[in-house]
């Protein structure tokens, strides 16, 4: 979206799209993949991760500043208009002005005996006055519901936590842009980190999703015999695995994996180099405690 919107022509729109992909797809899998390398590979791909890291919060900054503004676009869309009627209040304060005037000189004029005529022009020209009084008010009137409008409007443009920063001084647009920022880097951290969680080394994944021994392999039978030659005091295991709960080919792995870990015990053992518990059992194979378990209980 963000390099949609970016973009003019259709072509530099999809040049923005692949270029944001790449950036993004750079940004979460670098970390993960440059762990296994050297010091100077990792440098490398630190630094080249933060350049895509900024990168990517920038792209996703755009976006949420256009999507935040185009949201306070509809709000303000939804605030009633109020059109003004009538004449505006320059040309009112004109014409009052004019009548003021008009009044004043009518008001100047004396006459010796009653004079009909000055006295219905000084009535004609108050009453001019106090029409555009009446006027001027209703222009004022509509006005102050325009200025309310205006400041509705503004508000419904500004987004409600935004325009909830600018009480501590910050102005619009720098909250605008700080937020979209911090959704950004939120966001691509978490996609990070996720990442480097998936792509784990193998003896990791190993010693935390290996599940206990199954009742078959609990129950099985087995006797192991050591062959002590008398030159080089080596001991020999010999495995001998009879399985009772289910065929020999599905079990044959997975109890000769266990007994070989439980020889090895009962041979640290025997050289009091271990005793016979289940953390002790569990430090000396780099185990899970179910698997320690299991082999204390062969044992």
């Amino acid at each position: 979206m963000a390099g949609w919107q970016r973009g003019g022509l259709l072509a530099e729109r999809v040049l923005w799209i692949a270029v944001g992909v790449v950036l993004v797809v750079a940004a979460h899998l670098l970390p993960a993949l440059v762990r296994a390398h050297g010091w100077r590979v990792r440098a490398a791909g630190t630094a080249l991760w933060a350049a895509c890291f900024v990168a990517t919060c920038i792209g996703h900054g755009v976006f949420f500043i256009l999507a935040q503004k185009h949201a306070g676009e509809l709000r303000a869309a939804a605030v009633p208009a109020v059109t003004a009627k009538g004449r505006g209040m320059a040309e009112i304060a004109r014409d009052r002005a004019d009548a003021v005037t008009r009044l004043a000189r009518t008001n100047a004029r004396r006459c010796v005996e009653p004079c009909m005529s000055l006295r219905a022009e000084r009535t004609a020209a108050a009453a001019r006055v106090e029409a555009l009084d009446i006027e001027q008010r209703e222009a004022q009137r509509a006005e102050a519901a325009q200025d309310r409008v205006a400041a509705e409007r503004a508000a419904a443009l500004a987004d409600p936590v935004t325009g909830a920063l600018t009480a501590f001084g910050v102005t619009a647009p720098r909250a605008e842009l700080v937020t979209g920022l911090a959704f950004a880097g939120v966001l691509e951290a978490v996609a990070c980190f996720a990442w480097l969680l998936a792509l784990r080394p193998a003896d990791v994944t190993r010693a935390v999703t290996e599940s206990p021994a199954t009742p078959a392999q609990q129950g099985s039978k087995a006797a192991v015999t050591a062959a002590v030659t008398t030159e080089s005091r080596v001991v020999a295991p010999v495995v001998t695995v009879t399985a009772t709960a289910a065929p020999a080919p599905l079990l044959s792995l997975p109890v000769v994996d266990q007994q070989d870990d439980v020889t090895r015990v009962r041979a640290a053992v025997a050289r009091d180099d271990l005793r016979a518990t289940v953390t002790e059992i569990r430090k000396f194979l780099g185990c899970s405690q179910s698997r320690a378990a299991a082999v204390r209980k062969q044992l």
